[in-house]
């Protein structure tokens, strides 16, 4: 099964990149995800258990890193991917 996350990290700050952001990103990179970044937020898709195991770290280190908040949508993909 394949897996959609779609997620944002808080506080958003409009000048510079914040400390949670450039995490959550290197989390969803380094679990091999295919990753879309979006100007509200990021989206990230692959195998269910990469996926869950992604989303497990990243709460924990985008807290770690300094986010406030963070909203996580995670959504069951069609067979060949794409749109759920």
């Amino acid at each position: 099964m394949r897996l959609m996350v779609e997620f944002t990290t808080e506080p958003f700050e409009l000048d510079t990149f914040p400390e949670h952001a450039a995490t959550a990103r290197k989390v969803v990179d380094e679990a091999g995800l295919d990753v879309a970044v979006g100007p509200f937020g990021t989206g990230a898709e692959g195998e269910a258990e990469q996926v869950l195991a992604a989303v497990t770290r990243l709460l924990r280190e985008t807290l770690d890193a300094g986010a406030t908040r963070i909203s996580v949508q995670v959504s069951v993909l069609g067979e060949e991917g794409g749109t759920p």
